[in-house]
């Protein structure tokens, strides 16, 4: 578990650095904040009372020798967690996976990357991210999907962080449960996603050390690069009608100065503090490994590559450059591909499951 303490001298020590930036008036140029800074903000920013996890667990039999566990848990006040989990029937210890879905997706939409996960040995898992699947709720009184009002709605009162952040607490609160069962081994446990989700994973493991081993897909891109580059459709697209609702709200048009406005009501820091090259290197000495398309339009390459030279500057300074990873996929778009995912199983399987440990 994170300690408020720990958060909290953080937050201080930047503050301090901050104030001492500026020496008899005049004003001294300031360092970026620190690792330990950044991830004591973005825990801030989503932090919100712990209430008790009250779990239920359904169990019920697969085929191949698999059990499925239909789970609710407390993520939040008012907000339980539909949960699917996959695992060998009968098997010990074992390390887990998280595996979050894309927009629109949804925990069963994860059921076959599950079943593979559990054939392999691991106890695989997928939550319903915020107001999709179970958690969606009826479409808004223009038709606007349940996901996207509520994104819009944010831009609009400032409440809640649907759009990426909110399910990064979900995961955290995910882990507090996985850490109370006692067939999974604390000490491996994975996190992977797709698209959001993974966006979602790379957020997460910047600020959950619990997190052993992290796999963004077609997820991980620097929003800054995007929109600094004539490039700030490329994730706006998936958002376009609560994006174009918002800018008639603003009286504005669409484009990169509308999207920063839009951003910082919706997910503050997502192209600043927090945006990929930030965040990507606080998950270092742990291994991560990107699986990005070479051609993929909502991740365009030049942002994936900031992200990346990012991280490997931070691997490499704790001595773990092997363990920081990008697989491009060739002559890909926005998918993940067949070869995507063997190098991805691969990946999990050398780092959870090492030598000598089943």
């Amino acid at each position: 578990m994170l300690r408020r303490s720990t958060i909290h001298v953080a937050l201080c020590l930047f503050a301090a650095s901050v104030s001492a930036a500026s020496v008899g008036g005049a004003q001294q140029p300031v360092p970026p904040p620190q690792p330990d800074a950044i991830r004591a903000a973005f825990l801030k920013l989503i932090d919100r009372p712990r209430v008790p996890l009250e779990p239920t667990v359904r169990s019920r039999p697969e085929t191949g020798g698999l059990v499925a566990e239909e789970i609710s848990f407390a993520a939040e006040a008012g907000q339980r967690v539909p949960t699917l989990l996959i695992k060998q029937s009968g098997s010990s210890r074992q390390p887990a996976v998280i595996v979050l879905h894309g927009t629109g997706g949804s925990k069963e939409g994860m059921a076959g990357r599950l079943r593979d996960l559990a054939g392999k040995g691991f106890i695989a898992v997928a939550i319903d991210g915020r107001y999709h699947g179970a958690r969606a709720g009826a479409a808004s009184s223009d038709g606007m999907p349940p996901y996207l009002a509520a994104i819009l709605r944010t831009f609009r009162t400032g409440q809640e962080h649907p759009f990426l952040y909110d399910t990064v607490w979900d995961v955290m609160r995910l882990i507090d449960y996985l850490e109370t069962r006692p067939d999974v081994d604390r000490s491996r446990i994975g996190l992977t996603g797709i698209s959001k989700g993974g966006m979602e994973t790379y957020l997460a493991a910047a600020v959950d050390p619990r997190i052993a081993v992290a796999v963004p897909m077609i997820g991980v891109q620097s929003f800054r690069w995007a929109l600094d580059h004539g490039a700030w459709d490329s994730r706006a697209w998936t958002l376009r009608e609560a994006v174009d609702a918002a800018a008639k709200d603003a009286g504005k048009g669409v484009g990169a100065p509308f999207m920063r406005q839009f951003y910082d009501k919706v997910a503050p820091g997502v192209y600043g503090e927090f945006d990929g090259p930030s965040m990507l290197p606080l998950i270092a000495p742990r291994p991560l490994l990107a699986i990005n398309g070479d051609s993929d339009p909502r991740t365009p390459i030049g942002g994936v590559r900031a992200c990346m030279a990012a991280a490997e500057q931070a691997y490499k300074a704790q001595g773990a450059g092997d363990r920081v990873v990008l697989h491009l996929q060739p002559d890909a778009g926005h998918q993940v591909t067949p070869e995507g995912d063997r190098v991805a199983l691969a990946w999990l399987e050398r780092w959870l499951k090492p030598a000598g440990r089943s």
